[in-house]
């Protein structure tokens, strides 16, 4: 128990020193997208990892939520209402439990690819709904509030993103927290026996509808909480952020970071964040990376990077990670060479610019010498890994090994 709490004050600590960490406005920004992101990714991870419900339509109680978040704000500036910025997340969060409440009740009557269908054709609904109903959704052009209105809090007003990120973080401790406590509680527990087993659960004694629909409104509630957020942080919301494209989004990031871990989502949404917010910068094929390591994650990492985390918990307890951290330099050094040539090639391929500048060196698109010299020290790089491949397999059955006691031997 005191294990468990003292993750929590670490995680929590951690979040109050971050931007004093990174100043710049940009890293304030990236905080800012990373709190709604994890907060996203936990609440998409308690219907697909937990519950076993494959969603494509997610985004819709995150859309939501943020478009009642920015009406929310709208009121406060108009004085219709009186409350602090401060619950505007909670107003989002409201607005997703009640689209989960009305969405779960005739979608959670089945599951496997029925209900994926069913929430791929509701997210598709919803977003033609948000082009066609204006007066809510205002159209292509999204609607737009203002955060510095309404009530202060101690003097803050929220106009500098700093401030924004505290209130975010806040949330975020807040939403963890709870998505963990409903992972130990009956529902929790039960959600993973009805993705195992339905038909156990049913036998004794419990509803797997039942079971399914709490975990698709929580999963509701907190997705509202990330897109109320999003309102604050962005003060504009659009179609967007209601459809497939966020859905698929929310999906890439559960599925990378690890299904089933608590942390994957985390993982996940850091990477992700990362990737859309520094990657970009560089290059315009990111997108093409991030499927790719999508791919890759679903080829040989099938339980994501937490799970890879994970794998390695009988070599820590038996103290023999050690074993694998030369295995691991050695393999992983021609990899990451093979990576970036291969990174280079495709760059090479569709720059239009006839100098290529990469990690310090300029290369030309049309020269052949070029091509050959990325394509031998690739190949090479290539050759290295798969040589070094049978040492890291010897060193990982030593360090997974069991440990035989001295009784053991008698």
């Amino acid at each position: 128990m005191l294990k468990k709490l003292s993750l929590w004050i670490v995680f929590g600590l951690l979040l109050l020193v971050l931007p004093s960490l990174f100043t710049s406005i940009l890293a304030i920004s990236i905080l800012n997208q990373m709190t709604i992101a994890i907060i996203f990714a936990l609440s998409y991870n308690m219907l697909l990892g937990q519950g076993g419900m494959l969603s494509f339509g997610h985004a819709v109680y995150f859309g939501l939520g943020g478009f009642m978040a920015v009406h929310a704000l709208k009121m406060i500036e108009f004085e219709t209402i009186y409350i602090s910025v401060l619950l505007i997340p909670l107003v989002g969060g409201l607005f997703g439990l009640l689209a989960g409440i009305f969405i779960g009740s005739f979608s959670t009557r089945k599951a496997g690819t029925v209900f994926t269908m069913i929430s791929l054709g509701i997210g598709e609904l919803i977003a033609a709904c948000s082009l066609i109903f204006s007066d809510f959704f205002g159209g292509e052009a999204g609607i737009s509030g203002d955060r510095t209105f309404g009530p202060l809090f101690f003097g803050v007003d929220f106009a500098q993103d700093v401030e924004v990120y505290y209130l975010a973080a806040g949330w975020v401790f807040i939403a963890t927290v709870f998505m963990y406590l409903f992972t130990q509680t009956p529902a929790g527990r039960m959600a993973n026996a009805v993705r195992d087993n339905p038909e156990r659960a049913e036998f004794i004694g419990y509803s797997a509808r039942r079971v399914r629909f709490i975990s698709f409104c929580a999963a509701g509630l907190f997705a509202g909480i990330a897109g109320g957020l999003f309102a604050m942080n962005y003060e504009f919301i659009t179609e967007e952020n209601l459809n497939a494209v966020t859905s698929g989004r929310v999906l890439l990031m559960t599925y990378i970071g690890g299904l089933g871990y608590f942390i994957g989502p985390i993982i996940g949404a850091i990477v992700l964040t990362l990737m859309n917010s520094l990657l970009s910068n560089y290059t315009e094929l990111w997108l093409l990376y991030l499927g790719s390591m999508f791919v890759l994650t679903v080829m040989f990492l099938p339980r994501g990077f937490a799970g890879f985390i994970m794998m390695h918990q009988a070599a820590w307890v038996h103290g023999k990670l050690k074993v694998l951290m030369l295995p691991y330099i050695i393999t992983g050094v021609p990899a990451l060479i093979s990576a970036m040539g291969v990174v280079a090639m495709i760059e090479m391929s569709y720059t239009e610019e006839e100098a290529f500048h990469y990690l310090g060196f300029t290369f030309t698109s049309s020269s052949l010498i070029s091509w050959v010299i990325i394509i031998t020290v690739t190949a090479m790089a290539v050759f290295a890994t798969r040589k070094s491949l049978a040492q890291l397999k010897y060193a990982w059955e030593e360090a997974n090994a069991p440990v035989v006691t001295q009784e053991e031997r008698r």
